[in-house]
C-alpha cells in the first residue's frame, strides 16, 4: 500500500488522490482519453515526509487521465405554491467528468 498522497484542486474542488484513484470531479470539455495536469496542489505525502503548501506546494502536479463523461442520479425539486394553486416539479442532473490519476510528482 502507498502513502503517497496529495490534496489538489480539480476544477473547484479539493480531492485527496493516491495514484491509481478515479474520482468523478465536475464537469469539463476535455476529450476522453486526454492528459490533464493539475498545479494546485496544497498538500502532499511523497512517502518519506510530508509537505504543506503555503497556499500551494511549489513544483508540484498532479496529472490525470479523462476516462468518462457521466451525470449523476437525478434529483427532484418540487415547488408548490398554495394560494395559486400551482405546483412545479422539476429534475436534474448533475454531469461529471471522471479521471483516473496516473502520477504525483513534486
Amino acid at each position: 500500500m502507498s502513502t503517497k498522497f496529495a490534496v489538489v484542486n480539480v476544477f473547484g474542488r479539493q480531492f485527496k488522490v493516491s495514484e491509481g484513484d478515479k474520482i468523478e470531479a465536475n464537469f469539463t470539455e476535455a476529450e476522453i482519453g486526454s492528459k490533464l495536469t493539475f498545479g494546485e496542489v496544497f498538500m502532499m505525502n511523497t512517502g518519506s515526509g510530508l509537505k504543506v503548501g503555503a497556499p500551494m506546494v511549489s513544483g508540484a502536479q498532479v496529472t490525470a487521465t479523462v476516462k468518462e463523461h457521466t451525470r449523476a442520479d437525478k434529483i427532484l425539486v418540487f415547488k408548490y405554491l398554495r394560494k395559486n394553486k400551482s405546483k412545479k416539479m422539476l429534475g436534474h442532473r448533475q454531469p461529471h467528468t471522471v479521471l483516473t490519476i496516473d502520477s504525483i510528482q513534486g
